[in-house]
């Protein structure tokens, strides 16, 4: 397995981690996350990805369930969490970025992972009814008591991180360390374009969800609609709807055609793909079966195969490469 330093940070982050978004505690069975959980640890896989939302709270559950069944040593794995919109409650102060919820959030979160501490974490969206000083500052109060060592954002612009690096350089406070955007072929203009003054002049770290397109990026919707899988998922019939359009379908049949030319799979192309971008630090990787953790494992293998006459033909199907701006 590849590690990556996080951005600017002193921390390694394995180039492939493992989420628990819509299986933890919903999707899957307990047993099955356990057996993903210990296939990607034992792959070099040092990342696990969580959330307070996620199955409401129940995602976090089950994995601090398999920390403590598995002892691992504390300093072999990280683990993330991520605060705002909580874990069910939709009261006042159940829900934001204001220092009550985000130090409730976090002892919450420690208290499901059964963990002493949280490596990464994530300020889930951002909060317009927050001052953006209060947030940070909350933040750099939980570094300083050790509760949490990195903290970062999701799905923020990137006016919306220089607010908050400047913020915390005016009163000498820890900034954001990271983002976690969605990033896969189809959707790049983020990772591409937007955040790129900030990898260049500050450095950002980036852990990135959805790189499958939520399995889009993959041969299982090229025929009959499959039993079993997340777009089938009550409640989620607006991201069926989003995805599986027939020009979205047409171009994953072509970068599907690409996948068999290099002799791998479409799901592995594009994980590697996304992984090649030298601004990512990680790609989360998901799954309800073992066997399709242990196929996007080994992904980073076909890196080298992915030269500039692949990314040009990829290019050409996607018509979608986004145009950085003049400065």
């Amino acid at each position: 397995m590849e590690y990556k330093r996080l951005g600017k940070s002193g921390l390694q982050v394995s180039a492939l981690s493992l989420g628990s978004w819509l299986t933890f505690g919903k999707q899957i069975s307990d047993d099955v996350a356990e057996k993903l959980m210990v296939t990607a640890y034992d792959a070099g896989v040092n990342f696990f990805d969580n959330a307070e939302i996620y199955a409401r709270g129940k995602s976090e559950i089950v994995m601090g369930n398999i920390f403590n069944k598995m002892q691992w040593d504390r300093s072999t794995y990280l683990v993330s969490s991520k605060v705002f919109f909580g874990s069910g409650g939709r009261l006042p102060n159940q829900t934001g970025l204001s220092r009550k919820h985000i130090i409730e959030g976090c002892h919450a979160a420690l208290k499901r992972l059964q963990v002493e501490y949280i490596d990464l974490f994530f300020c889930h969206r951002p909060d317009k009814n927050t001052p953006i000083e209060e947030t940070v500052r909350t933040m750099n109060d939980l570094i300083s008591q050790g509760k949490i060592f990195y903290w970062g954002t999701s799905e923020w612009s990137a006016q919306e991180i220089m607010e908050a690096h400047m913020v915390a350089e005016k009163y000498g406070l820890i900034g954001p360390t990271m983002e976690q955007p969605q990033y896969n072929m189809f959707h790049r203009e983020k990772m591409e374009v937007e955040y790129s003054q900030i990898f260049k002049n500050i450095g950002l770290g980036t852990t990135i969800w959805s790189p499958l397109a939520s399995g889009v990026l993959t041969s299982k919707y090229l025929g009959k609609f499959p039993e079993g899988t997340r777009l089938g998922i009550e409640g989620l019939e607006w991201l069926k709807e989003r995805s599986l359009t027939e020009e979205r379908l047409n171009k994953v049949s072509k970068l599907n055609d690409i996948a068999k030319g290099l002799d791998t799979s479409l799901a592995k192309l594009a994980v590697a793909w996304c992984a090649k971008n030298p601004n990512v630090s990680t790609v989360i990787l998901g799954g309800s079966q073992v066997h399709h953790l242990e196929e996007t494992l080994t992904s980073l293998d076909i890196i080298p195969q992915i030269d500039e006459s692949v990314i040009q033909n990829i290019e050409e199907i996607l018509g979608n490469k986004p145009v950085a701006p003049d400065f």
